[in-house]
C-alpha cells in the first residue's frame, strides 16, 4: 500500500532498537543490517497501558449468541504480559484452556485526551498485530476483571512491526494453528472502528504514545496446546508468529483461587453453549 512504513524493535549486540524494513531486511538508524528471520524481535512499542474490548466482531457475538450492548465494554492487559513475533506463549501447568484471539492493535502517537472521533486519525500512530491470548482457567474468579485469565504473563504477543499509513477499512484478518486456518474474518465485521474506540476511551483515559487498543477477535478463538504454533495474519501488517510452552506449576500451587473447568469456562473456550447444544466437549490432557 503506497506511503506505509514498518518499523519494528529487536535486540541488536545486546541493546533494544528501532529498525526499518527494508525488504527482507531490517536496518538501524546507524545503517547496520539484519535479515528479518535472525532478528530477536521485541514488542514493536512500549506502552504505558494495554487496552482491549470485549467483543466487537460481529461473527463473535454470533458464535456466542450474544446480543453487543450499546456501547462498548472494555478490560485492561498489563504491560507485563508482552511478547514479542516470535517469542513463547506459556501455559501454566495447571491450565487446560488457553485461547487465542488474532486481532488488529490501535497504536496511538500523540498525547490523546477528550479528542473528537473525527480527529482521532492524527492521534494513532500506526497498527500492528495482537494476539489477545486468555488462560480461561481463571475465568469462574476474575471474569469481571479479567485479571488473570488476559493479563498473565506472556498473554499479549504484538508484532512483528508498527505499520504507519495503513488503512483498516476491509482488510482481511486470519489466525493460523500449526499452519491450519484457525480465525477468518475482516475489519468490516467490526461493530466499532478504530476511531471509535480511541475516542470512546480517551473521554476518560489520557492515552499516551505508545499505548496499545485491541480492537476484537473474529469467531472460533479455542484453546492450544504446549508445542503448537499459532500465527496471525492481517491483510497489510504482516504476521505475528508465536508457539506455546508449557511452564511450570506455581511455587504456591494451593494458594489463591485455583483454575477450573466450570461451564462458563468450558463453553467460553470452546465456542458457545455446549450444554444447550447438546454437545459434550472433548476430553483434555
Amino acid at each position: 500500500m503506497p506511503g506505509m512504513t514498518e518499523y519494528r524493535r529487536i535486540l541488536l549486540d545486546g541493546a533494544a532498537v528501532q529498525v526499518a524494513c527494508e525488504g527482507d531486511d531490517l536496518v538501524a538508524g546507524d545503517g547496520r543490517r539484519v535479515a528479518a528471520d535472525d532478528a530477536v524481535h521485541l514488542p514493536p512499542v512500549v506502552p504505558t497501558k494495554i487496552i482491549a474490548v470485549h467483543l466487537n466482531h460481529r461473527s463473535r457475538v454470533e458464535e456466542f449468541g450474544a446480543r453487543l450492548p450499546a456501547a462498548p465494554t472494555y478490560f485492561h492487559k498489563p504491560t507485563s504480559a508482552l511478547v514479542g513475533h516470535g517469542g513463547a506463549v506459556v501455559r501454566p501447568a495447571n491450565c487446560k484452556y488457553l485461547n487465542y484471539e488474532g486481532e488488529v492493535a490501535i497504536v496511538i502517537g500523540r498525547t490523546c485526551r477528550n479528542v473528537p472521533q473525527a480527529e482521532v486519525g492524527g492521534y494513532i500512530a500506526g497498527y500492528t498485530i495482537g494476539n489477545d491470548f486468555g488462560l480461561h482457567d481463571f475465568r469462574d474468579t476474575d471474569a469481571g476483571s479479567m485479571l488473570r485469565v488476559k493479563g498473565s504473563d506472556t498473554m499479549a504477543p504484538l508484532g512483528p512491526g508498527l505499520v504507519t499509513g495503513w488503512d483498516y477499512h476491509g482488510k482481511r484478518l486470519r489466525t493460523y494453528v500449526n499452519g491450519v486456518i484457525a480465525q477468518d474474518g475482516s475489519t468490516d465485521e467490526m461493530e466499532w472502528d478504530m476511531h471509535y474506540l480511541v475516542a470512546d476511551i480517551a473521554r476518560t483515559i489520557t492515552l499516551y504514545p505508545g499505548d496499545v487498543l485491541l480492537s476484537g477477535t473474529p469467531a472460533n478463538s479455542r484453546p492450544v496446546q504446549p508445542g503448537d504454533v499459532v500465527q496471525v495474519e492481517v491483510e497489510g501488517l504482516g504476521r505475528l508468529t508465536n508457539y506455546v510452552v508449557a511452564g511450570p506449576l506455581p511455587v504456591s500451587a494451593d494458594l489463591g483461587a485455583q483454575p477450573t473447568a466450570s461451564e462458563e469456562v468450558i463453553s467460553t473456550a470452546l465456542g458457545g453453549d455446549w450444554e444447550f447444544r447438546g454437545i459434550r466437549p472433548p476430553a483434555r490432557s
